[in-house]
């Protein structure tokens, strides 16, 4: 049993690349859903899909690459853990590596990009940094 989900979740994502992979299955979650459905949107990942088998749902989720082969998603770094929970207000939050990179927060009203939290003026857990 994995005692960080979203943290394994990421990793996988990251790993895969690395490798060349075309796309992953993952345990289902919604919140795993919800972070891979912003990370579609915002252009990190490809199709996710959620399907089953007998009793288990499971997310296939396709990756991206550039033009030159090296994936979308060169680096991930998680904040909040299991062990350490962070939180930020909406005025602390900071653009990452200049806009070229993404901060992923749960806000009250679902999981956000770092502009979009901004914008809402939403605070809330900041769960990871992806690249």
């Amino acid at each position: 049993m994995v005692s960080d989900p979203i943290g394994d979740f990421i990793i996988r994502i990251k790993n895969a690349g690395n490798v060349g992979k075309e796309s992953i299955s993952v345990p289902f979650s919604k919140m795993k859903l919800a972070i891979a459905e912003l990370l579609s949107a915002k252009g990190y990942l490809g199709v996710v899909s959620q399907k089953s088998k007998g009793d288990a749902k499971y997310l296939d989720i396709t990756l991206l690459y550039t033009k030159e082969g090296q994936p979308v998603v060169s680096g991930v770094n998680r904040i909040s853990k299991p062990s350490r929970r962070l939180y930020e207000s909406a005025k602390n939050i900071k653009r990452f590596r200049r806009g070229f990179g993404m901060s992923v927060f749960s806000t009250p009203k679902g999981i956000m990009a770092d502009a979009d939290a901004k914008k809402n003026n939403l605070g809330g857990e900041f769960l990871f940094n992806i690249w």
